[in-house]
């Protein structure tokens, strides 16, 4: 089949796009699993090797935020708020309430883990420097700012394409640089992977997954029959399944013991977590025809409410862990509890996120 036959002039695939809410339902699920099991570990656990690998290392890490990130960028496609302005005030607000996140997941539970148990290392604040933490909400507020910028600049999708991939390369190059200064080294952890900058995800690294959902979501929306878009997902899926394992085994890949690997991935780590978004959005494709409404309704929540439920959980997930440890003495966090209170967790910061959605749009 010639491609050009795939796409249509005009947009076809408007509105709400149910494998697009399952992709990104899934890395909100992924997320908040991880970050409890994480949380978790700061006291008494006994996780078995298969789901710590599983939970830690798969599916919260290529599974989780690269989708996020990647299905952001296809979000800008469907957005009726894409001018640079907006995307620039936009990225503003998100970068904010990235810093808000970091005293929900920092600061608040120091306070009440040191007053209540004692343990004023469980959730380490670094001296206050933390509070400047580059999480994926405040990498989200950045990543809107730069391609509002690179939209105002009228660039083509091959010259973003291009800017993407270089700084993905730069981005590989200098991570873990440090420039002897803490000063210095948390202000371009903003940027890239420093020593000692608090950073998750660097934007130079990790640009890349939403230009290229952003450049991804102009075919996916003109394609004229979606089967055949998605033809060989789970070639995809396998190809970088594949990559992930024997990279890591071979020389140190996404899925390797050192977290800081995938915080700071290289760009062929990148290319194949993209190769791998496209398998997965396909493979959701192919799920839902067979899942139920109430499953399908459930994801449509998860997705249109995403940032809020992602800012949620982390201010119950620390919670969670503290007052357990704190009523239940002694209490050992496993596998089936860690997925019990991860579930807790989904559900409690679902009912805020549509409770706060309420109080906006009354």
């Amino acid at each position: 089949m010639n491609i050009s036959n795939l796409f249509s002039d005009d947009k076809i695939n408007t509105g709400r796009q149910v494998e697009l809410d399952i992709a990104k339902a899934m890395s909100i699920i992924f997320m908040i699993f991880l970050h409890t099991m994480w949380v978790n570990m700061a006291f008494n656990h006994s996780f078995s090797p298969a789901y710590e690998f599983t939970v830690g290392s798969l599916l919260g890490r290529p599974y989780a935020a690269p989708i996020f990130m990647f299905c952001m960028g296809v979000g800008i496609v469907y957005s009726r708020k894409s001018q640079p302005k907006t995307m620039i005030r936009r990225g503003a607000i998100l970068y904010l309430l990235g810093i808000l996140v970091n005293i929900f997941e920092f600061f608040i539970p120091n306070f009440l883990s040191g007053t209540l148990l004692g343990n004023w290392d469980a959730f380490p604040i670094q001296g206050g420097l933390l509070l400047f933490c580059v999480d994926i909400l405040a990498f989200a507020g950045l990543a809107f700012i730069f391609i509002g910028i690179l939209k105002k600049m009228d660039l083509s999708n091959r010259n973003m394409a291009i800017v993407a991939v270089v700084l993905s390369v730069i981005g590989s190059l200098t991570r873990g640089t440090d420039f002897g200064v803490t000063f210095l080294n948390l202000f371009v952890s903003d940027f890239i992977g420093t020593q000692g900058g608090f950073t998750a995800f660097p934007l130079f690294n990790w640009l890349i997954f939403p230009i290229a959902g952003y450049i991804w979501g102009q075919y996916f929306i003109r394609a004229k029959d979606k089967g055949d878009f998605f033809k060989f997902w789970p070639i995809f899926i396998i190809i970088s399944l594949a990559y992930f394992f024997a990279s890591s085994r071979l020389w140190g890949g996404i899925l390797s013991n050192d977290i800081h690997m995938y915080y700071f991935m290289n760009t062929l780590d990148a290319v194949f977590c993209i190769i791998s978004a496209h398998g997965i959005i396909g493979l959701c494709h192919w799920m839902a025809k067979y899942l139920p409404d109430a499953v399908i309704k459930a994801d449509t929540i998860l997705s249109s409410n995403i940032n809020t439920i992602y800012i949620a959980q982390w201010f119950f997930v620390p919670l969670a862990a503290i007052f357990i440890a704190y009523f239940f003495k002694g209490i050992v966090v496993d596998d089936l509890l860690n997925s019990i209170i991860s579930i807790c967790m989904i559900v409690l910061a679902t009912v805020v996120a549509l409770g706060y959605r309420k109080l906006r749009s009354a």
